[in-house]
């Protein structure tokens, strides 16, 4: 039953089985496990990044096509909500109308990109998906009637997934295992279901003669071409798929923040942390998405306070303050990740599959 719901495609190493294992427990038990706002965003923020970045691996991992316009793609999904929930009733409609209509978008966008660039090198191709990108991140800050411009939009989502909704107070007291049964747990877990549901599509994907033959076009595209595979038509349809699981991802992430801005879904530092957690989980792996966003987005929350706390044990000890203060977290964050880069070549996942 497990090896059929996961394509397949098993961990093939204990340690990596018992680490996922943890990683999904702690997520789909978030609110119950780790009670407060900040902790449970903190979760809802790694689901919607291992699925945004399990998307592009498989561009760029299985497919091996570099682009630097997925952030567009996730902004297409978080402003489609944010428009469809502005000018629509209130209600799951206009959630369902935004999440399809800024997947479609994103999907037609990178056909007509892709159709166009695909067959020119990879690195020429990079440059325009960065063009366009940058483009379309420059359109919506300059649009402002429409989107809000650089202070972006605040939106009401259907009042179910919010914290004035309560439901089971009757069964539950309003209480479960001390949570508040309101609508933002709702909200988590329609964040938790959606992600792991197209998590397990992309894996499904991947391991499909589909997913088989665009890792034959990344060894080698010459050869694949030789054989018979049209390569453009592959990569463009990955490219397709890939746009269209991130508009959803930045659909989710617009559902659980409620608000959309140019920083939150568009902004070229998101496209380097996608980069990052590919990178420190391991290309051509869904797995390695799991794992890189997982430590990357803890990090990112929690890495400032335990140097702060840190720093503050080592307080008298010369020299030693100073480099752990937590301002210098970003410092840390780049030294943990070249270490990572140094130890894990292969990524986590790689380095753990080998060493089984």
């Amino acid at each position: 039953m497990l090896n059929k719901l996961l394509s397949g495609d098993m961990p093939r190493s204990r340690v990596l089985t018992v680490i996922l294992a943890a990683i999904l427990i702690c997520l789909a038990f978030a609110p119950f496990l780790f009670p407060g706002v900040r902790s449970v965003d903190t979760a809802a923020r790694i689901c919607v990044f291992i699925l945004l970045v399990a998307s592009y691996d498989l561009m760029l991992g299985y497919g091996g096509i570099v682009s630097f316009a997925h952030t567009m793609f996730f902004g297409m999904g978080a402003y489609g909500v944010a428009l469809a929930c502005t000018h629509m009733e209130r209600g799951f409609g206009a959630l369902i109308v935004g999440a399809g209509g800024g997947a479609i978008l994103a999907a037609l966008i990178a056909f007509l990109i892709g159709l166009f660039s695909l067959r020119v090198r990879a690195i020429f191709f990079a440059m325009i998906t960065l063009a366009v990108a940058s483009a379309v991140a420059v359109l919506v800050s300059q649009l402002s009637g429409l989107t809000g411009g650089e202070d972006g939009l605040t939106y009401k989502i259907p009042r179910e997934l919010t914290p004035a909704f309560r439901f089971g107070k009757d069964m539950f007291g309003g209480e479960l295992f001390g949570v508040k049964t309101n609508g933002r747990l709702l909200a988590y877990y329609v964040v938790f279901t959606g992600a792991l549901v197209l998590f397990l599509l992309l894996l499904r994907i991947v391991n499909s003669p589909f997913g088989r033959v665009l890792q034959a076009i990344r060894e080698n595209d010459f050869r694949a071409e030789a054989v018979g595979y049209r390569v453009v038509s592959y990569r463009t349809a990955a490219t397709c798929i890939s746009a269209a699981v991130a508009a959803l991802a930045g659909a989710l992430y617009a559902i659980w923040l409620r608000y959309v801005g140019p920083d939150t879904a568009l902004s070229f530092e998101i496209m380097v942390d996608i980069l990052l957690m590919v990178v420190i989980g391991g290309m051509g792996t869904m797995y390695g998405a799991v794992i890189g966003a997982t430590l990357f987005v803890v990090a990112q929350n929690y890495l400032q306070e335990l140097m702060g706390a840190a720093s503050s044990a080592v307080e008298g000890v010369p020299i030693l303050p100073d480099l752990l203060s937590a301002d210098r977290w970003l410092l840390w964050l780049g030294i943990l990740f070249i270490l990572s880069v140094y130890f894990f070549p292969t990524g986590v996942v790689g380095r753990l599959r080998d060493g089984k």
